[in-house]
């Protein structure tokens, strides 16, 4: 039998409105700009990464969601969506129906931020995978093929073939080109994803986002973005270390070619694994605020 989760928070009319307001005031910041260049039909490689590599859309991220457990005083479930119900002492997510429905998949999510968090940082990879996606191709053939390339083709391989790629993120060498793979010391799959993982990885902090989109809506939409905001910051560091010059939108490179811009980069990869791992705590909390009561 399924026990039921205690209730977390009674919020009267004012506390959850004035909540969702400020979340969405927060969000709308981030996709005032994406939506307006989507409907003028511009690309921007670094700011609209979020929205297309990761499945949640906007008008997803932007609606409120007080998290399992939280009820709702003077609130209508019709504004919620469809898995909200009303109660006796206001409105409230159908937390039973939904993890049932996801059990499996806040688990396999658990797990993985476990392993994660429980490895220690390693920090020597210098953001040779976005190299390892351009070797080897021509300025035509590589993926943002609209922003030139700092090096000529034939420097960047030789960047990549002197300083190796020690990537451990699946879905980062997934996109790695054909000849790139074999010069990779690790051969990720999503069946080893939770044995590689490990948290000074850029792409694992920015996938605190997916975790926490795949959460929501048991999760407070104010931790997913937390996990947003993180993830926009860690990007910029992503693409400003990659062999794309993007200095024409403002963003100066991160030359990992040399070792003052490696330097740079372990800086800032730290820096970044720290600010990673209380957004990653409160995940797995939650995670295990919720599944107690699915599996007691």
């Amino acid at each position: 039998m399924t026990a039921a989760l205690a209730p977390a928070a009674v919020l009267d009319a004012a506390d959850w409105q004035a909540r969702r307001r400020a979340h969405e005031e927060r969000v709308d910041a981030w996709l005032g700009p994406h939506l307006a260049r989507r409907r003028s039909g511009v690309r921007h490689p670094v700011e609209d990464f979020l929205f297309t590599y990761y499945s949640h859309r906007p008008a997803q991220l932007r609606r409120w969601h007080p998290g399992a457990g939280v009820v709702l005083r003077d609130a209508d479930p019709a504004g919620f969506g469809r898995d909200y119900r009303a109660t006796a002492a206001g409105v409230t997510l159908d937390t039973e129906g939904v993890r049932a429905r996801r059990a499996e998949s806040i688990a396999w999510i658990r797990a993985l931020l476990a392993a994660t968090a429980g490895r220690p940082a390693h920090l020597g990879c210098f953001g040779m995978h976005e190299w390892a996606m351009v070797y080897r191709q021509t300025q035509d053939e590589v993926r943002h093929n609209a922003w030139p390339l700092r090096l000529s083709p034939a420097e960047t391989a030789a960047v990549v073939e002197e300083r190796g790629v020690r990537c451990s993120h699946f879905d980062a060498f997934r996109f790695f080109t054909a000849p790139a793979r074999p010069l990779n010391v690790l051969t990720p799959t999503r069946e080893s994803q939770h044995a590689l993982e490990q948290p000074g990885c850029l792409h694992a902090n920015m996938d605190l986002y997916k975790w926490a989109c795949k959460l929501s809506p048991l999760v407070a939409s104010e931790l997913v973005a937390d996990c947003f905001e993180l993830a926009k910051e860690v990007r910029t560091l992503d693409m400003r270390a990659s062999p794309y010059d993007l200095s024409e939108l403002g963003y100066p490179p991160v030359r990992v070619e040399t070792v003052e811009g490696r330097h740079e980069y372990v800086r800032a990869q730290r820096s970044f694994a720290e600010r990673a791992a209380p957004l990653r705590a409160r995940l797995i909390a939650e995670c295990d605020r919720i599944l107690p009561a699915a599996n007691g």
